[in-house]
């Protein structure tokens, strides 16, 4: 793929993305339950209507459209560098295990409010009471804690998979062994 085509996807998705989005900037998305304020995306028991079940289809359509891309994404990347090189020194192996990471965290760190997701809009579809929903809007609310996560182990994960990290640390391995380090 070139630059330019890249560029095009590219802004294609910005535009779908924020044109699927829009909804959001339109009205207050707030409820008030018990003398609390909470968001919308939160809330499992304001009834059921075309804006919440858009809701509920585009959060879990956020999560498993790029899932797909990010798995045949990763899968290509990696057969690609397995196949067309030797190598030699290691460096391959590390490209890959990156890849890997990169998918792990994100697939680990959104799949959780996903599925709970899915859980609370299947039980939204067997029963009414709020209180039927306590357990599941629980799971929810702390497994989106995770999705936040998410920032917090890239650019972990960016770092420990830097050259540069790896030959401090060996240094430091080194010097706590009391053996000469080699330039």
């Amino acid at each position: 793929m070139g630059l330019r085509y890249a560029l095009w996807v590219s802004a294609g998705l910005w535009v779908l993305i924020i044109a699927m989005t829009v909804y959001l900037l339109t009205d207050e998305h707030f409820y008030y339950l018990n003398n609390h304020t909470q968001c919308e995306s939160f809330n499992i028991c304001f009834g059921s209507n075309s804006r919440f079940n858009w809701h509920n289809v585009f959060y879990v359509l956020q999560f498993f459209v790029p899932t797909a891309i990010v798995i045949y994404c990763t899968t290509c990347i990696t057969w690609q560098l397995k196949s067309k090189t030797v190598d030699t020194q290691g460096k391959i192996k590390r490209a890959v295990q990156f890849i890997l990471a990169v998918a792990a965290v994100f697939i680990i760190c959104f799949f959780p409010s996903n599925i709970s997701r899915i859980a609370m809009y299947v039980l939204k579809l067997w029963y009414n009471e709020c209180h039927y929903f306590r357990e599941a809007n629980d799971a929810f609310k702390t497994s989106v804690c995770f999705t936040y996560f998410n920032s917090v182990l890239n650019p972990i994960v960016y770092y420990f998979s830097s050259p540069a990290f790896s030959g401090s640390f060996r240094r430091i391995y080194m010097r706590l062994l009391g053996k000469k380090i080699e330039e």
